[in-house]
């Protein structure tokens, strides 16, 4: 038996909403680049783009764990000797919450030109609001991306 190798024919691209409400970022980042990348379907070739595209909202009100929003530093480099600069990861999701969310799901995603096209159908906002119903978006929950309780954690061990 042959392998198979999914072609063009065969991707159908569905359309994904997910309210990143109290969601810790990197659960939800890793949730996202997983159904970008295709692998919730059984035709996930790894070489393909056979992923679906996935609509963010709330991105402001995201949550990152410990004291990461303040310690955490993001970088970003000009080209031009001396031109790195930092900000804090709180500063920037005050600033720009679409782009705190990008770079997480970005860090997950294969590098290259695959990966850019994975990216490309990632759609973020940082209000309740969007405007791609005419995909007919279908709710996405993703219950293991939730912030537990301190109590609930502590118990766990």
């Amino acid at each position: 038996m042959r392998t198979f190798s999914p072609t063009n024919d065969d991707i159908t691209r569905a359309w994904h909403v997910v309210d990143a409400e109290d969601l810790v970022l990197g659960r939800l980042a890793s949730e996202v680049a997983r159904i970008l990348r295709g692998k919730h379907k059984p035709i996930f070739a790894p070489h393909l783009d056979t992923g679906d595209h996935v609509i963010v909202v709330n991105a402001a009100k995201v949550v990152l764990t410990a004291d990461k929003a303040d310690k955490k530093l993001v970088h970003r480099h000009s080209g031009y000797p001396g031109g790195l600069r930092s900000e804090r990861t709180s500063d920037l999701l005050a600033r720009r919450p679409e782009q705190v969310v990008r770079r997480a799901v970005r860090g997950m995603l294969p590098k290259g030109p695959l990966g850019r096209s994975m990216l490309r159908k990632l759609k973020i906002h940082a209000g309740p609001t969007h405007p791609h119903a005419a995909q007919q978006p279908v709710r996405l929950e993703l219950p293991s991306a939730r912030r537990k309780p301190a109590a609930a954690a502590r118990e766990k061990g």
